[in-house]
């Protein structure tokens, strides 16, 4: 299963969810988020180790009460890692990613077409939702990349909308940057730092 979330992880999921629910408020019929849309499941993406634990956390209660779905989310992971192993720009025995540029910009054209292992192909629904990224809980509404960067939203959405609208819109899903400490946190626990990706996280559940 992996190391023990930190305690305060579901006030950070707290927070998140509801600045995603402002944010869903704000935008109305601009936001076409919906369960079965999946373009936001579609190639990978950097997770970090607190977002690994969670992860595989939900796995291992989806084991508990559903282990056939389980075994087909581990099975759908341990695939892509079969095939992507060698493109990975990383280590592939840790999963890890590599922080140099090179890497990085070998990242942007890796996988693309891949869904997430956690994506069921038959419902277009995700099973490990409750303990889903960070990344996945702030997709769609408007979010800043970084302090005064640009905003960023999903293509699907908002269209009509003006730029001021947009900014209206905008999510800040961490304000106090509580994710970063928890992060560093968990990172302690297990002795590794740096970002993985869902697949590499899901194979080795136990990690």
């Amino acid at each position: 299963m992996g190391p023990e979330l930190p305690v305060r992880d579901q006030q950070l999921v707290q927070i998140v969810d509801r600045a995603l629910a402002e944010a869903s408020r704000k935008s109305g019929r601009w936001l076409v988020c919906r369960p079965g849309c999946t373009e936001c499941c579609i190639g990978p993406f950097p997770i970090s180790q607190l977002d690994a634990a969670r992860l595989r956390q939900g796995l291992a209660e989806l084991d508990s009460g559903d282990p056939a779905r389980a075994a087909r989310v581990r099975e759908r992971a341990r695939e892509f890692v079969a095939r992507f192993s060698d493109s990975f720009p990383g280590d592939p025995r840790t999963g890890i990613l590599a922080e140099n540029a090179d890497a990085e910009a070998r990242f942007v054209d890796f996988a693309n077409d891949e869904p997430c292992p956690a994506l069921d192909p038959a419902t277009g629904m995700c099973d490990l939702y409750a303990t889903r990224p960070m990344t996945c809980r702030t997709f769609g509404p408007p979010v800043r990349s970084g302090p005064g960067g640009a905003l960023g939203v999903c293509e699907l959405c908002y269209h009509g909308a003006s730029d001021e609208e947009i900014t209206a819109c905008e999510m800040t899903p961490d304000p106090d940057n509580l994710e970063e400490a928890l992060v560093k946190d968990v990172e302690q626990v297990v002795g590794v730092r740096g970002n993985t990706i869902v697949a590499f996280c899901l194979a080795s559940p136990s990690r």
